[in-house]
């Protein structure tokens, strides 16, 4: 499964959302691409006050944060 990781410089939210999809990485093949939003200005405009927010390629479908592990592992059902 490919997951885009919407993310950001210095977000402490960021880096528990990166170690929970990390876990998960153990069970399940996951891809994680992760993108800073402040490269993108799109991006930026789209997910400023959102990070972090993990998004599917497959379906395009995002999940917000606050998320657990158990909301992930449904997520990427």
């Amino acid at each position: 499964m490919n997951l885009t990781l919407f993310s950001g410089k210095d977000c402490h939210l960021c880096d528990v959302a990166k170690a929970l999809i990390h876990e998960l990485e153990q069970e399940s093949a996951i891809e994680l691409e992760i993108i800073d939003i402040k490269s993108n200005h799109d991006f930026y405009h789209l997910y400023a006050v959102r990070i972090p927010v993990l998004k599917r390629m497959d379906n395009q479908m995002e999940l917000g944060w606050p998320f657990d592990l158990q909301q992930l592992r449904e997520f990427i059902r």
